[in-house]
């Protein structure tokens, strides 16, 4: 998870290291390695996360899939809440995802999610203090390549102190 992080930062100062990001997370999560979801934009507060249109990404109606535009979202809402929460002091484990579908996906498209450190202040950490863990409900939108809207994905995640996790805490390499 440190390495991640790292490489999550260095990513942002270099094309280079943005593929090796892409590269390091198609390896740790390989469900995603054959969609070719690919964080092509980091920002302070948001993270792009691209989905080609091809056809491991394709329904039977040659659009986009449904379970991709929401698979990108939680990719999308994960990293950004990632880079603004401490994950070597927080468990993120996804506790349930709400996607609402408004077009079909005629072409590439881009998962887009955000969170400010001032959210991240106000709605996690503050209530950590007091409670052993919090849910978060992160939004995250796909449009296609020409703007329109095509989901609105809500990825409930629940953060928690590693203190107060049962299960051990993975290794930190």
């Amino acid at each position: 998870m440190k390495q991640l992080i790292g490489a999550i930062a260095a990513a942002r100062r270099s094309p280079f290291r943005l593929w090796v990001l892409n590269r390091m997370l198609w390896t740790g999560i390989p469900f995603n390695a054959p969609h070719r979801l690919k964080v092509v934009k980091l920002e302070d507060d948001a993270i792009h996360i691209s989905i080609p249109f091809k056809r491991n990404n394709l329904n039977h109606l040659r659009s986009l899939h449904a379970c991709v535009m929401a698979t990108a979202s939680e990719y999308a809402s994960g990293l950004t809440l990632l880079q603004k929460a401490d994950a070597g002091k927080y468990r993120l484990i996804m506790q349930k995802m709400e996607v609402e579908y408004h077009a079909q996906g005629r072409k590439a498209a881009v998962a887009v999610a955000c969170i400010s450190a001032d959210e991240v202040e106000r709605a996690i950490l503050l209530p950590l203090q007091s409670a052993d863990s919090v849910v978060y409900p992160s939004k995250a939108e796909v449009h296609d390549l020409d703007g329109r809207h095509l989901c609105t994905a809500t990825v409930y995640w629940q953060l928690k102190p590693w203190d107060k996790v049962r299960s051990p805490k993975p290794s930190q390499g």
